[in-house]
């Protein structure tokens, strides 16, 4: 099947009991076993849920891996992956990260022995020379949160392979729809599902795909021992939004275009940043591994210019934590999705105060572009 039509048909899409076009959601908490200790396929519902297994089937397929996994949340879905491993073993990790992702690192998971180096996932030579005897790992964005930097994730999957390594990548902001790392070289990918996947902000959830059969076994017993699975409700929440995520993406992408023709000419605009522009760093690598470049959109102000002033000026696009809803939804990363890193190491890592990132939804073009216009004429 064409990917479209695997969005809508595939995973489990008809219930084989009766016949439903919609996957029911099994809210049972245990399933009756007929035969002591026969190893049935339903026992308890941490282990195993058929609304959830519908989804994880349908996530491996459409990231082209052999098991898919559903978790409570994206952080969730990101400590299950790093759970993987053992004290003392190393991690290198990309520069730019959701800020979520950097405080899982530095505030719980070193207390436990893990270590990590990060650099910038743009730079091979970096990545490389970040190797040392006890690495495990390499873990990054692509694009980036929020600077939306590419990187190159066939070259990096070699470099990983040549040492031993396994690659995870957060396809968060690309979605399968716009790329998959499993068949660039990639172990694992991690989703935050709560996005583009769910695609309403009506759910919270996390995905984790493996196209390796010792991982997928792995993961399986970390997910029911640690317990931060996702429910039959929001498991069903979830594949109702995959289906529609192509058309939903395709709105998303010619909205995205009309918000950078409008950003780019305006002189209040310093820069943007979008891997689908030519001048854009990364933008080759972007167009080799990408489908599309998603509707993912970060600009900063002009020096001295008021990013609060301009985001509590809007109307239509809504001043909120998240993406990839329908809706379009703006934040200032410094103050919100990236304020637990330090303002030092966000400036370092090149998230100034007048960065904004701009999730562009599917409302109608010309509300948005006069929206954001109306707000940067509020700065003059």
């Amino acid at each position: 099947m064409k990917f479209n039509t695997q969005l809508i048909h595939g995973g489990i899409s008809e219930d084989p009991t009766t016949g439903a076009v919609s996957t029911p959601i099994y809210r049972s908490s245990t399933f009756r076993q007929h035969v002591l200790g026969g190893g049935p396929k339903w026992e308890y519902a941490r282990t195993g849920n058929p609304t959830r297994a519908s989804l994880e089937l349908l996530m491996a397929q459409l990231e082209e891996g052999v098991a898919g996994f559903a978790f409570a949340s994206g952080s969730a879905a990101i400590h299950a992956v790093f759970s993987l491993y053992s004290s003392g073993d190393h991690f290198i990790v990309g520069k730019d990260v959701y800020g979520g992702t950097f405080r899982l690192i530095n505030k719980v998971l070193k207390r436990f022995g893990l270590e990590f180096t990060v650099v910038d996932t743009q730079d091979l030579a970096a990545v490389e020379a970040a190797v040392q005897d006890n690495t495990v790992a390499i873990y990054f964005e692509t694009p980036t949160n929020p600077l939306l930097e590419v990187s190159d994730i066939e070259a990096i999957a070699k470099i990983a392979k040549k040492h031993g390594l396994k690659t995870v990548i957060d396809n968060t902001f690309a979605t399968p729809y716009n790329q998959r790392p499993l068949t660039l070289g990639a172990d694992i990918v991690v989703h935050s599902a709560t996005k583009y996947l769910g695609g309403h902000s009506d759910v919270v959830g996390g995905i984790a795909v493996t196209n390796d059969e010792e991982i997928a076994e792995q993961l399986a017993f970390i997910q029911n021992s640690i317990g931060a699975v996702l429910g039959p409700d929001d498991s069903w929440l979830l594949m109702r939004g995959i289906k529609t995520l192509g058309a939903r993406m395709r709105i998303h992408h010619e909205n995205t275009a009309a918000v950078i023709e409008l950003l780019e000419k305006d002189p209040r605009v310093a820069r943007v940043l979008y891997p689908g522009l030519p001048d854009f760093p990364g933008h080759d690598i972007a167009a080799k591994q990408m489908d599309h470049f998603g509707a993912m959109v970060s600009f900063e102000l002009q020096a001295g210019l008021s990013a609060k002033k301009f985001v509590e000026s809007l109307q239509v696009i809504t001043l909120a934590e998240s993406l990839g809803g329908i809706e379009s939804l703006i934040e200032v990363p410094a103050v919100m999705t990236h304020g637990s890193i330090p303002r030092e190491v966000r400036l370092q890592n090149g998230i100034k105060d007048e960065l904004i990132r701009l999730s562009v939804g599917i409302e109608d073009e010309e509300d948005l572009v006069a929206d954001l216009q109306q707000a940067l004429d509020q700065l003059s």
